[in-house]
């Protein structure tokens, strides 16, 4: 898988704080990736559909 990337500007970036975690409901983990510093800025996947760390570099 190849990351969609696209540039931000520093101005949004310094206006955000974005974390991930792993949650598991004892029957799927799912990674999820949420912008704090707003109101239902998240995104959430399978882990088993996530791109590995070294497909990312």
């Amino acid at each position: 898988m190849t990351p969609d990337t696209a540039a931000v500007s520093v101005s949004v970036a310094d206006d955000t704080e974005v974390m991930a975690s792993v949650d598991d409901d004892g029957q799927t983990e799912r990674l999820v990736i949420a912008d704090i510093s707003r109101e239902d800025a998240w995104i959430s996947m399978r882990v088993t559909d996530a791109a590995s760390l070294p497909d990312w570099q």
